[in-house]
């Protein structure tokens, strides 16, 4: 029986999303426009119903969206449509149900000779706005080869109109996650599109937020069309099959989390944003989707707002996204209230300069009129104003306010004569500090606007011993949601840190150092010490050499550093000798974007690095804004910083944090987090401690705990297992027996679930060596003709549980090797360092011949491996010529002319390969695309045996097809017994062929059919 990721994944998941209420689409049906696979049928009929308008006017409306979808704007103009409140609607969001739900499979996205087919297609009123990817469980490489295949898709502009359509997409191998993987390698995942990097996200459900929607039912009949439409009848019943079909395995619960009604509206709704980013000039666009805990902390929000609690806090931790979150709340609240006839009126809170210029940044690139209030009359005059919106272009707006701006004057019309219902929304950011009620500044908040709904964001709340007799609960109500932080590292969205304790013998030269300037000077203030040029040169030697070393060990010069000084002074003398170690530092940001990125170096060059000094007195704003922008882009390798950028700065390439001061409480886990956020496959941030932070750390960590133990509890797993085999046969089944015990050894689906839970290689290997045994066993019992231990066991399932087994064991070194390569590629890189390559630049096209030659390569691999009948003499010829290729030369060390000749070569493979497989796929449209009859067709015209027309044997063989499809689908064990069914097939082809075709047939001509189907049937009944 067939046992691969369409029999384990991907039909089961096309099942459940029947169950969702999804309509499914035969391969034969998929009358779709080629150029974007939008069906025009379901689009007009869905479109003019919804909008009441005529099926011209919806056919208009189809071409200029395909239009649209030409845009370099990764769909941004198409998504604005999808989400529009006004004019023609491409979705019904008021009504959902309205809409029509279809789904179906292997859906070609073509472009020229450019094509890819996802695996599961999802299409909202004919639009193909998602995709499904599957992989079966145990595969090598998990899902990352998706992810990479997907990257180099949607980067090709020949596919520009998919990535522009595509909203939303899911990558599943049907794994649990495993802790401690950065990389997203197991799993079900889910992203949204990308000219760039497509990024994955985890989804976990949360018990307080459930799906509502309850699975429908599929009769037989339709499971059977489905079935047949894949040529996968003969897994109606197995065991495998009906395993798949529940609804909790990973690939169809992340379906259900997604793809269950109510939650697709709320994604295509309000979980999707656009993020402006400018680089020299150029204005381009990231799109960005929801992380889970943002999902479920917006609907916590709704939900607690409707139970009439109008103040809570959000508890995520630090590198969440809470910026975001409160811009995803701006769109999802205004929908909220606007059901309740109210207007909402939104506002992000600080408490520093500088917080306020990043938030009012995050906030505009992602679409909203930001409104900066800057003084107290301002904001005076701010809450004054009655309508929600500044702006006339009904453009959704947040004003964002320094908590300081609140003032005893700062107080909301209470009274008015007309009917409008505002309702003020606050965001209080970083809710763990300046909030103390004993002072005026949160007074003033609260009594700006008594009704105001006040949502706490933090990443800390504020720690009951820190604040005495109060803590954040107290000041702004219970939690709405919380998101801990070793849930953050699980998912990949934070890494974790490691500490750099400086060595003593640094630590003794500074304390030398000290030791000096007191003789010099006297006593005096700790600050003035460390800001002075003896401290301060031999702190930046350290500093310097330890961040070439640092860029060096990785070979990556865009890794960047934070020096977080004790003082302001200290800070400027840091910079002052930084320029004069390496020069006056540049603080014009165009000429630092057009800079030249620095070149990796060798052991005994120090490259000049760059360097910037970020204090509220150093500069303006907007040199401060444009200077940190040059850092985020790896044109500045070092920040100067003193209180600035602390908290909520966001830089992935901040890898090495400094610290020369220690810093207390809720500040220290805010600033030690500026190094955890992921960056391509660094598994750690780093953290250079010379102020000694341990005690600090210690304190706070245990205060965390604490507040931690009060939302949680304690939680303790306890697992072991333990496998042993023995000696002589009889003892070996019976211990291998014994080892199997605890698995599930009929269904190999579950058993692959069960195994999937063992992380220790040597207790894997322990199961591994047992079943190996067996195989071995069953050798010896043969050669030895053992006739008393003939059916003692059942060899053949073992082996299949083996080859389970081991697909799991390649897993776990899989995942070793990605941290072990790094460091086998910095002792190679360590051993050539002194080495001397040389790189000769021919031209300009030997780069672009280079890229050509590799494409031909891959497409002309890819068209090979995608016929299905590898057996075909032409298939064999053109394999062998591309071996032939491969063996006469290192195809990565050919000279230019070689290349040239060899993509000649190439070409003419490729172009074979491409009509052979344009003839082969002609022919399965003839089987319903079913592989099995196309290549006995094949066969039988090859040979020339056959006195017979095409049409003739096309009649003959579907009527066989016909048969034996009902034939299995009626009776279920036919496949078992193979003598049965090779008579009655034999029965079939006589009748068939000889007696409705007239096709002449002797015995072995007739024998030699009914096999070529028997075998068939067989491989892929059998098929592992």
């Amino acid at each position: 029986m067939k046992f691969n990721e369409d029999s384990r994944v991907k039909i089961p998941a096309l099942l459940h999303l029947m169950k969702l209420g999804y309509q499914y689409i035969s391969q034969n049906k998929q009358y779709r426009l080629e150029e974007n696979n939008i069906f025009p049928d379901i689009f007009v009929s869905k479109i003019s119903a919804i909008n009441k308008i005529t099926d011209a006017e919806a056919l208009r409306v189809l071409d200029e969206i395909n239009l649209e979808l030409d845009y370099e704007d990764l769909g941004k103009k198409l998504f604005e449509r999808l989400t529009a409140t006004s004019g023609i609607k491409l979705i019904d969001f008021e009504n959902f149900n309205n809409n029509s739900f279809h789904v179906t499979t292997e859906l070609t996205c073509k472009s020229g000779d450019e094509e890819f087919r996802p695996d599961i297609t999802v299409l909202i009123n004919g639009m193909p706005l998602a995709f499904i990817e599957v992989k079966k469980p145990h595969n090598k490489e998990g899902v990352i080869a998706e992810r990479n295949r997907i990257n180099a898709r949607f980067k090709n502009k020949h596919f520009r109109k998919f990535a522009n359509i595509t909203q939303l997409l899911v990558f599943s191998n049907n794994m649990e996650y495993e802790d401690g993987v950065v990389e997203p390698i197991f799993g079900a995942f889910y992203a949204t599109s990308s000219y760039e990097q497509v990024n994955f996200n985890y989804f976990r459900e949360d018990a307080d937020y459930p799906v509502k929607q309850s699975l429908g039912l599929v009769d037989d009949k339709i499971e059977n069309e489905l079935l047949k439409d894949n040529n996968l009848i003969v897994i109606k019943n197995s065991p495998e099959y009906i395993t798949n079909k529940q609804p909790n395995t990973p690939t169809n619960r992340i379906l259900t989390s997604l793809f269950s009604k109510e939650r697709l509206k709320f994604i295509l709704q309000f979980a999707i944003a656009y993020v402006e980013e400018e680089n020299i000039g150029k204005i381009s666009y990231q799109k960005h989707i929801m992380r889970y805990p943002q999902i479920f902390a917006t609907q916590a929000i709704a939900t607690k707002l409707e139970a009439g609690q109008n103040k809570g806090i959000i508890w995520h931790t630090q590198g969440s996204g809470k910026t975001a979150l409160a811009y995803y709340n701006v769109k999802h609240l205004t929908n909220y209230y606007a059901k309740k006839n109210i207007i909402p009126k939104f506002y992000f809170i600080v408490d520093r300069i500088d917080l306020m210029i990043q938030a009012s940044s995050e906030f505009s690139n992602r679409g909203l009129k930001v409104i900066q209030v800057n003084s107290k009359q301002d904001f005076v005059k701010d809450l004054q104003v009655v309508g929600a919106l500044h702006n006339d272009s009904g453009v959704p707006e947040i004003t964002v306010v320094n908590i300081q701006k609140f003032s005893e004057d700062a107080t909301a019309i209470q009274n008015i004569d007309y009917d409008i219902n505002v309702q003020r929304i606050y965001f209080l950011d970083e809710a763990h500090r300046s909030y103390n009620p004993k002072g005026n500044y949160l007074a003033n908040l609260i009594n700006s606007d008594r009704n105001a709904v006040i949502i706490a964001l933090t990443g800390t709340p504020l720690l009951k011993e820190v604040a005495k007799e109060y803590d954040s609960k107290m000041l702004f109500g219970n939690y709405f949601h919380k998101y801990y932080y070793n849930m953050s590292i699980a998912d990949g969205y934070t890494l974790r840190l490691i500490r750099e304790q400086i060595e003593g013998n640094f630590k003794m030269e500074m304390k030398d150092v000290m030791d000096q300037i007191k003789i010099l000077q006297g006593d005096i203030s700790t600050r003035n010490i460390y800001a002075h040029p003896k401290f301060a040169e031999p702190l930046l030697d350290y500093i310097t050499k330890d961040l070439i070393k640092f860029r060096r060990d990785y070979q990556d010069t865009s890794l960047g550093g934070m020096v977080v000084c004790d003082s302001a002074d200290q800070a400027k003398e840091l910079f002052r000798l930084f320029q004069e170690k390496y020069g006056t530092q540049e603080t014009d940001a165009s000429i630092l974007m057009a800079a030249e990125p620095p070149a990796l170096y060798g052991k005994h060059l120090e490259p000049p690095l760059t360097a910037a000094l970020i204090l509220h007195d150093e500069n303006d704003k907007t040199i401060r804004k444009e200077l940190i922008g040059a850092y985020k882009k790896a044109k500045v390798d070092i920040l100067f910083v003193y209180n600035m950028l602390l908290t909520g700065f966001d830089a992935k390439r901040l890898k090495k944090l400094y610290l020369a001061r220690v810093i207390q409480d809720h500040n220290l886990l805010q600033t030690l987090t500026r190094v955890n956020r992921p960056y391509k496959n660094y598994q750690y941030g780093y953290v250079v401690d010379f102020a000694d932070i341990s005690k600090a750390f210690d304190r706070t960590n245990k205060l965390y705990f604490d507040e931690l133990q009060d939302q949680l509890g304690d939680e303790m797993e306890m697992y072991s297992y333990l496998f042993k085999t023995e000696e002589e046969i009889l003892q070996e089944i019976k211990e291998i027996k014994e080892t199997l015990f605890h698995y599930d050894t009929q269904n190999r689906e579950l058993f692959s679930q069960q195994i999937q839970q063992i992380t220790d290689k040597k207790e894997l290997l322990h199961l591994i060596k047992a079943l190996r045994t067996a195989k071995e066993l069953k050798n010896i019992i043969a050669v030895n003709n053992y006739e008393a231990l003939d059916g003692i066991a059942d060899f053949e399932i073992w082996n299949r549980l083996l080859i389970e087994a081991q697909g799991r064991l390649d897993n776990l070194n899989f995942v070793e090797s990605i941290g072990n390569e790094e460091t086998s590629k910095n002792l190679l890189n360590t051993a050539l360092e002194d080495i001397i390559f040389q790189f000769i630049k021919v031209d300009e096209s030997e780069l672009v011949l280079a890229d050509e030659f590799k494409d031909i390569l891959r497409k002309t691999r890819e068209s090979l491996q995608n016929n299905f009948d590898q057996h075909d003499p032409q298939f064999v010829s053109l394999r062998e010529e591309l071996e032939r290729i491969f063996k006469k030369k290192n195809l990565s060390e050919i000279t230019q002319a070689d290349m040239i000749a060899n993509m000649h070569l190439l070409q003419k493979i490729y172009d074979q390969a491409k009509e052979l497989n344009r003839k082969n796929a002609l022919l399965k449209a003839k089987y319903e695309n079913d592989e099995k009859y196309s290549r006995i067709h094949k066969r039988l015209t090859e040979k020339g045996t056959l006195n017979a027309k095409e049409t003739q044997l096309h009649n003959a063989l579907m009527q066989v097809k016909e048969q034996v499809d009902e034939k299995l689908e009626a009776q279920e064990d036919l496949m078992k017994n193979e003598a049965f069914f090779t008579k009655y097939l034999m029965q079939l082809v006589v009748q068939e062929f000889k007696k409705k075709e007239n096709i002449p047939l002797d015995f072995s001509t007739t024998q030699h059919i009914n096999t070529m189907i028997v075998n068939e049937y067989l491989q892929q009944y059998q098929y592992r």
